[in-house]
């Protein structure tokens, strides 16, 4: 037996089946069959898979698609049973296949494809690039990566709400709105609820609005003053209703991203990516955890090059003859790219070097969000090098 010689199973995901075929290392298919996205199903293909390896006794590989997340649960029991697993890169398969064109397009001759891949990656190019091998991520950013998608689900559900909220005050009470300067003060959120019908509150007495958490002798007095010229349009009747719903929502969703920030805190302060990236001004705790999350490991990474296409801090060249010029990458992680343009800005405001680089990057004619990762991408550099020797940003005096 070969000491390369592996069990190669390829997978390709679907949303309720998933179509996979088994071979061997010297290029014999050796099973093709259905799973459903079930535990039984599951327990199937493990077991399928058990029953070759003990018989040919070598280690297995597995590659599989993880578009839209429909490959969870299963590529993680993949790699709980200690087994390879490979991500099949979609956009580049798909230039693979315009390469090597097949008879047809069906799930079954996709699993025969990456099977064949299995068989090229070592010495073409363009079929190593479709196989990329997942890298062990430690716990804590796995969680880090849930928590910060969650938070950030709920932040934008926060925004749509205020902004439907302060429409709907605008058509209602406009005075009652030019109260405060912040829709999502929680003196005023808590105001818009303290009553079932929002005509109540151009009646609270002093006492009552005391009452209410966050509203002191300042806010008190602002309300009275609003409250004899009070104006309330006809379908307060039943648009008020709606008004005092959303600030219901605001208060319980501010609650949630309360709680999720102390966890992701928590977790941060225990990885060791969160923690180096922390120390770099303007790097605060939620563009950090974030960053932490979506990267994981930098072993997932040929170098830091390939980390900032995947922040999208850098382009690829897309020059031909005499013409020079770039091109955005796909294979951008469009979260961990927010996150990096809002932690950059951040940074450049504390650092007067960046602050330097980034006008110098104005100054030849580029527009901010192009010096922004302009500056990023020297950033993800200082990262992969702060990461790599396990040390903090130091600034200079």
């Amino acid at each position: 037996m070969s000491v390369n010689a592996q069990l190669r199973v390829a997978v390709d995901i679907g949303s309720q089946l998933h179509q996979v075929a088994i071979g061997q290392s010297g290029g014999g298919v050796l099973e093709e069959f259905t799973i459903a996205h079930t535990p039984q199903g599951f327990r199937d293909f493990f077991h399928r898979i058990e029953r070759h390896q003990y018989r040919l006794g070598v280690p297995v590989a597995v590659a599989m698609e993880g578009y839209n997340g429909w490959a969870r649960p299963l590529d993680s029991q993949v790699l709980l049973r200690g087994y390879r697993l490979f991500n099949v890169n979609n956009v580049k398969l798909s230039r693979y296949k315009e390469i090597f064109p097949g008879a047809a397009k069906t799930d079954l001759i996709d699993t025969r494809k990456m099977l064949e891949l299995f068989q090229l990656q070592e010495h073409l190019p363009v079929a190593k690039k479709v196989l990329q091998e997942v890298a062990p991520i430690p716990l804590e950013n796995i969680k880090l990566k849930r928590l910060t998608r969650r938070r950030r689900q709920l932040v934008d559900e926060k925004v749509g709400i205020i902004n439907r909220l302060q429409s709907d005050l605008q058509a209602v009470c406009p005075g009652l709105l030019a109260l405060t300067k912040a829709t999502d003060n929680l003196w005023f959120l808590r105001f818009l609820t303290c009553r079932d019908d929002l005509m109540q509150l151009a009646r609270l007495r002093p006492k009552s609005l005391l009452a209410i958490p966050g509203i002191g002798k300042k806010y008190k007095d602002i309300i009275l003053t609003w409250q004899p010229d009070a104006q309330f349009a006809d379908e307060v009747e039943w648009a008020g209703a709606m008004i005092i719903e959303d600030a219901h929502r605001i208060l319980e969703l501010l609650d949630k991203i309360k709680t999720l920030d102390t966890a992701i805190d928590t977790l941060s302060a225990v990885s060791r990516l969160a923690r180096r990236m922390g120390s770099l001004p303007g790097f605060g705790s939620t563009t950090m955890a974030e960053l932490a999350g979506e990267i994981g490991t930098l072993e997932r990474f040929s170098g830091e090059s390939s980390l900032a296409l995947y922040l999208g801090m850098a382009n690829l060249d897309n020059s031909s003859g005499v013409y020079k010029g770039s091109k955005q990458s796909k294979q951008v992680n469009r979260r961990a790219k927010r996150a990096m343009m809002i932690a950059v800005a951040r940074h450049m405001a504390c650092v007067t070097e960046s602050r330097a680089y980034y006008d110098k990057k104005r100054n030849e004619g580029k527009k901010h969000n192009q010096a922004i990762r302009a500056l990023g991408r020297n950033l993800v550099r200082v990262m992969w090098s702060m990461i790599r020797q396990d040390r903090d940003y130091l600034c200079r005096d």
